[in-house]
């Protein structure tokens, strides 16, 4: 679920480099983006009926975690040493809420 969400920001972020609201519409990766994201609310439903809601919504900000691999592979964006002591701290608070 928070895999498919980073990769729905993704599409969206690729989306917006249009030069009007017009080409915005146009691109695919909007209409991708959006089906992904409700893909991922879908799966998300679908979890909560079977999942323990305090385990499966810390386990949802692994999406961040996603979002900056995502960010850093495709997307060439710069890692700094606090974005990776943040996520070091989301890795510990879902190991925390898994056990």
């Amino acid at each position: 679920m928070a895999f498919i969400s980073a990769c729905a920001s993704f599409c969206i972020k690729k989306a917006s480099g249009g030069a009007s609201v017009l080409s915005i519409l146009k691109n695919k990766f909007l209409y991708f983006g959006g089906i992904l994201y409700v893909i991922s609310a879908a799966l998300n439903i679908w979890l909560l009926q079977r999942v323990a809601y305090s385990v499966l919504i810390p386990l949802g900000g692994s999406c961040y975690i996603w979002t900056m691999i995502v960010s850093y592979k495709f997307l060439h964006e710069k890692i700094g040493i606090m974005k990776i002591v943040g996520v070091v701290c989301i890795i510990a608070g879902v190991c925390c809420v898994a056990i």
